[in-house]
């Protein structure tokens, strides 16, 4: 049921919390669903109201939800629950069916949204960006989803300007996240945006998570360089992968293969998609992510091991690749220790 407007004045209105709709899509995910109860059912006012009532519909009758697990949840509200909602999530699902191939809304579906107010908050997390998608909420607008999936997300949806190294973005009205933990960005964020630091910090540590992780999903990708079968700078890279601790010049890389470094550097870029002065780059990116994963090797260190001479530089270019500092990445894959990780920039500027 839709709540009518208040008529009273201002300060004689009931206080109402926040009403944030899950919606439950068969084959959802159980950790992605629990994300938004556990983080909005937690903040409190000062007289110890809660904020915010979290409320899960289907795009059913009330009933039981499939998961990917070897359970159902049973689901207590149907779809005209979006009609109250403040503001809706939706969880990522491994069954989407002709909204995931095809990206067209069933009918089903569109007829739950249909439910959604106008100017009601909308957010998603994973692959629950595909239901905002098809639905037209994100057209023109920038939009995030999870790294493995996102190049295919956006030939589905060309008009969506998707940045594929955060972990969520605000774009005001509309906010979507990466998968999985980055939920937990997201719900925490708008809690920060709703009530202020303070009572998002408190929120982080009552579920033991980081406030606010450094960095975007750059630092979770790996982004192998591709061998082509029929291949005439392997022996260069080769040779260059084997000395990345040493000053490596691009005619030195093209003597190994007995070319011109104009012929050389043509070829190179034909077979990996980038010239020898990237590749090198990203060569030593992943060499020294591997020493800060792996050893206890100082950053002055690893920088000169990786080919970077100076932890300073070192520093400026794991910030541009992945985002994060050497220090804030070695925290977070080392066992043991505190991980952090927010977007490159955290959120874009709502509009």
């Amino acid at each position: 049921m839709t709540r009518e407007p208040s008529t009273e004045p201002d300060g004689a209105r009931e206080f109402r919390p926040h009403r944030v709709v899950v919606l439950a899509l068969d084959g959802l995910l159980p950790f992605e669903l629990g994300i938004p109860h556990r983080i909005f059912s937690r903040p409190r006012d000062a007289l110890g109201r809660r904020l915010y009532e979290v409320v899960t519909c289907s795009v059913r009758p009330p009933g039981p939800v499939e998961t990917d697990a070897d359970f159902a949840v049973q689901i207590a509200h149907g779809p005209k629950a979006l009609a109250t909602a403040d503001t809706v999530i939706v969880p990522a699902s491994y069954e989407l069916g002709p909204l995931y191939d095809d990206g067209v809304l069933t009918g089903e579906l569109a007829a739950a949204l249909a439910h959604i107010r106008p100017g009601t908050r909308l957010a998603s997390i994973c692959t629950g960006v595909y239901v905002l998608a098809a639905a037209g909420y994100l057209d023109g607008r920038p939009a995030t989803t999870h790294w493995a999936d996102a190049e295919r997300f956006q030939r589905m949806f060309p008009r969506i300007k998707v940045d594929a190294d955060v972990l969520f973005i605000d774009d005001g009205d509309v906010l979507t996240s990466a998968g999985v933990a980055a939920g937990i960005d997201l719900c925490l964020h708008i809690v920060r945006r709703d009530h202020g630091t303070a009572v998002a910090n408190e929120v982080a540590r009552r579920t033991v998570v980081p406030p606010h992780r450094d960095g975007g999903q750059a630092q979770y990708i790996q982004r192998p360089v591709p061998h082509p079968q029929q291949a005439t700078t392997t022996t260069a890279r080769a040779w260059a992968l084997g000395r990345l601790h040493e000053p490596i010049q691009l005619r030195d890389m093209a003597e190994q293969e007995a070319m011109s470094v104009r012929t050389f550097t043509r070829r190179f870029r034909e077979e990996t998609g980038v010239s020898p002065g990237q590749w090198l780059t990203q060569q030593r990116v992943e060499h020294a992510r591997h020493l800060l994963e792996s050893t206890d090797l100082s950053v002055d260190q690893v920088a000169r091991d990786a080919g970077f001479g100076t932890a300073q530089s070192m520093r400026q270019h794991l910030q541009a690749a992945l985002g994060v500092t050497p220090t804030a990445y070695r925290r977070t894959f080392r066992a043991g220790d505190d991980g952090v990780g927010g977007r490159r920039g955290g959120t874009a500027t709502p509009r």
